[in-house]
């Protein structure tokens, strides 16, 4: 008897301790009681009923990444491109994400597919390409609000490879590589005007620096000469004031020795004989004049005796 109470002893701290779980953080517990949906299960340790309770399923209530493969897209210019897309959602509500959709994550999928197709259609290959963000919000607000009624929370949604057809590719790199060789002429061509224009501006400057050099020098020049002639001008106006003053000084000697007239006379005379060494070829001797000449001739001869 003491031995089947122990094995029931056993057995039943053996069912108790197998009814205790304990939810770790970030996750919940889906718990149904007899086949319907009895409560959540959060963060801790929690007894079910044996026999009874049972967990239903257990969720992640982390953020979560789907990478869907590449599928065919067709544009509205009928071009066939292969997207794959990339999905971060989070659950929410794990009773909806248990009870509201059959296998959510493919119909999570599908619906996906369905969206990109229909906002792709819309487009053109060169609006597909060069509006990604555009895609990529229309996608995130129309996927949470069909996933939203699954407690599903879709955060974000990218585009994360787009793939032209093969002959599409080689025409836009053909079309990139005119652009880039259009562009590097234009660069070419704007540095080249832009060289010429320094190179005409430096000419110039340097033309207006060279006349205002020439301009410069020729004022120097001007006032060189300007000084010269001015110099010359005095030293020649010295010279007259000199002799002028010698003439006067002489004058005055003369006239305080009371000269009688035959030295008078004699000093006509040698003022004639300055005259006369001159350039002029003929000389006119007044009349009175030829008194002096023969007194002075009379003068030399006694003079000579």
């Amino acid at each position: 008897m003491p031995i089947v109470l122990l094995i029931i002893v056993i057995l039943a701290l053996v069912i108790i301790i197998s009814n205790i779980s304990v939810v770790q953080q970030s996750r919940a517990y889906v718990v149904e009681r007899l086949g319907a949906f009895h409560s959540v299960w959060g963060v801790g340790m929690h007894f079910k009923v044996p026999f009874i309770d049972r967990v239903a399923r257990k969720v992640s209530l982390k953020e979560q990444v789907l990478d869907y493969p590449p599928q065919p897209v067709i544009t509205k210019d009928n071009v066939t491109m292969q997207i794959d897309t990339v999905v971060y959602f989070q659950i929410t509500d794990p009773k909806l994400y248990c009870y509201g959709v059959e296998q959510p994550m493919m119909a999570m999928e599908t619906l996906t597919a369905t969206t990109l197709r229909n906002i792709i259609g819309d487009l053109e290959l060169d609006q597909t390409l060069t509006s990604r963000d555009v895609v990529n919000t229309k996608m995130r607000s129309i996927l949470d609000d069909a996933t939203d009624p699954w407690g599903i929370k879709v955060n974000r949604v990218e585009l994360k490879n787009i793939l032209p057809p093969a002959d599409i590719q080689n025409s836009m790199e053909k079309q990139m590589k005119a652009e880039r060789d259009r562009r590097q002429s234009i660069l070419q061509a704007e540095g080249q005007k832009k060289s010429a224009i320094l190179i005409a501006e430096g000419e110039k400057e340097s033309a207006i620096l060279k006349a205002d050099a020439e301009k410069q020098a020729a004022i120097l020049r001007a006032e060189a000469e300007k000084q010269a002639a001015i110099l010359k001008a005095d030293g020649e106006a010295q010279a007259i004031l000199a002799v002028q003053q010698a003439l006067a000084d002489s004058i005055a000697m003369l006239n305080e020795k009371a000269p009688n007239d035959s030295v008078l006379r004699l000093k006509a005379i040698e003022a004639m004989q300055k005259v006369a060494d001159g350039q002029a070829t003929k000389i006119i001797i007044p009349s009175e004049m030829q008194g002096l000449v023969g007194l002075a001739n009379g003068i030399v001869e006694g003079t000579k005796q």
